[in-house]
């Protein structure tokens, strides 16, 4: 579960997080107000967005493909003008292009799928993360779940957190989202809801073994083009 804090009461939102105060390896924590993980803004009402920019988000990247942003385009940016807004689709330039890559991955390999056939996109989310100013900055995508949970696993495990908290904070979506879920598809099964909210820890696990067979995570990282710099300007956003 998730520690005390790390919930974040966004009105709207039931997928906001902080990543910080995680346990790392060496025994410190991440840092807190640098990255912070949610479900879809596009949400928002004017409570929520004044909620969002009393906290101090600075820059917000949106990680729905283009359709998803076009169908429900929210109140942001228009409504904080000031805000660094950027948007790159994770998983290919559209739904059915992702659909081709991924057909018939199992839940509990779809972050391994992720990391071999999108690391262009990928590539490119990371280097809008390390250079974006250094205030607050929030990524999320439509549920907050998959594709923000796969950027949140790979920058937790960059800042060597702790194996089995960057698994509790991937698996804490399905419990935020379940009640919402449930409560606003009432006509669907219930069963084939939870799973679909479901968000298994041996996802995490397995990614960091395929990181491992890659030679680290730095060495992935470098290996899909990311700059030495700038892996070392996101591991910076949550470790001193």
């Amino acid at each position: 579960m998730l520690e005390p804090g790390r919930r974040l009461s966004f009105p709207e939102l039931r997928n906001a997080r902080d990543l910080g105060g995680l346990p790392t390896i060496d025994g410190g924590e991440t840092r807190w107000r640098s990255l912070l993980r949610s479900d879809d803004l596009a949400q928002l009402t004017a409570a929520g967005v004044r909620a969002l920019a009393d906290y101090g988000i600075e820059t917000i990247l949106d990680l729905r493909w283009p359709e998803e942003a076009s169908a429900y385009p929210g109140l942001l940016p228009a409504a904080l003008p000031r805000l660094r807004y950027e948007r790159v689709s994770l998983l290919t330039g559209t739904e059915d292009g992702w659909r081709l890559r991924s057909r018939d991955v199992a839940k509990e390999l779809w972050k391994c799928a992720v990391l071999e056939h999108a690391r262009a996109e990928l590539r490119h989310v990371l280097e809008v993360i390390a250079q974006a100013p250094p205030g607050p900055l929030l990524f999320h995508c439509v549920a907050g779940k998959d594709r923000t949970g796969l950027v949140a696993a790979l920058l937790l495990a960059l800042a060597d957190v702790e194996p089995a908290a960057i698994a509790a904070d991937y698996a804490q979506s399905s419990a935020n989202l379940a009640e919402e879920y449930l409560r606003r598809y009432p006509q669907s099964d219930a069963a084939r809801i939870l799973d679909a909210l479901r968000c298994p820890p041996e996802g995490v696990y397995n990614m960091l073994d395929f990181l491992t067979r890659a030679g680290g995570v730095r060495a992935y990282l470098a290996q899909i083009g990311l700059a030495a710099a700038d892996i070392g300007r996101l591991r910076s956003r949550l470790r001193d």
